[in-house]
């Protein structure tokens, strides 16, 4: 049975560092770290979830629809 609090372990184990050494996360690969977790989240519904609980990624995608890319973002400029 899926717990709520893994969600916040699978998107940790979904984020990876770029070639210029920036902490990104897709939503397909945070949707296949759900799965190993028996959750079973759509591409939309997990765009949902890192808009509403993370606040330090915003989204950087270079293109149109669900497949997201979040990158690590510091309002202060730090």
């Amino acid at each position: 049975m899926p717990r709520e609090y893994e969600k916040e372990i699978a998107f940790k184990n979904a984020i990876k560092r770029d070639p210029q050494g920036r902490y990104t996360v897709t939503t397909v690969d945070f949707v296949e770290e759900l799965a190993k977790l028996n959750w079973q989240l759509t591409l939309k519904e997990a765009n949902r979830w890192v808009e509403i609980y993370t606040s330090t990624f915003r989204d950087v995608s270079t293109k149109e629809g669900e497949e997201r890319t979040f990158q690590v973002f510091n309002p202060n400029g730090g």
